[in-house]
């Protein structure tokens, strides 16, 4: 395959990877106004997000490849290294924090005596991660531009 087909592949999944953190980061100040009662319902609403997964590991393989790719190009290997890097370090919250906490309430259908704290984490958690998708997102978009010749011809 191109690298055009990987810079496109990366530039899809790494956007669509933003959607629901980009989410996640905007309800975040609304949601630590609520009680206990009510964000575990406003949780609920989170139920099928996993399927972003597969958007995710999109991201994480096609910032990969392009890395390898673009190895002799130094500014495009470099947004796309960084892209990767970003990605990884998703992943790396997520199973830090994120995780551990669905785990600890059930994927947020109890609520432990520590529920604030897990709240926190999982909360900053996201917003974590929104931060370094758009990161990633802007890295890819600067190469593409800044290549533009190159890249899609």
């Amino acid at each position: 395959m191109t690298p055009a087909i990987w810079w496109f592949s990366s530039l899809a999944c790494v956007a669509l990877a933003l959607v629901p953190a980009g989410a996640h980061l905007a309800e975040l100040p609304h949601k630590f106004r609520l009680p206990a009662h009510d964000y575990l319902v406003v949780q609920q609403l989170y139920a099928g997000w996993s399927l972003f997964g597969a958007v995710v590991a999109g991201a994480l393989l096609s910032t990969a490849v392009l890395t390898v790719l673009e190895r002799r190009e130094p500014r495009l290997l470099t947004a796309a290294l960084l892209a990767f890097l970003c990605i990884l370090g998703t992943q790396i919250v997520f199973w830090v924090f994120t995780q551990p906490a669905n785990r600890a309430t059930r994927n947020w259908t109890v609520l432990p005596e520590n529920w604030v704290q897990l709240r926190n984490h999982w909360e900053y958690s996201h917003a974590a991660s929104a931060v370094l998708n758009l990161i990633a997102l802007f890295a890819l978009l600067y190469a593409a531009v800044s290549q533009e010749a190159r890249l899609f011809h």
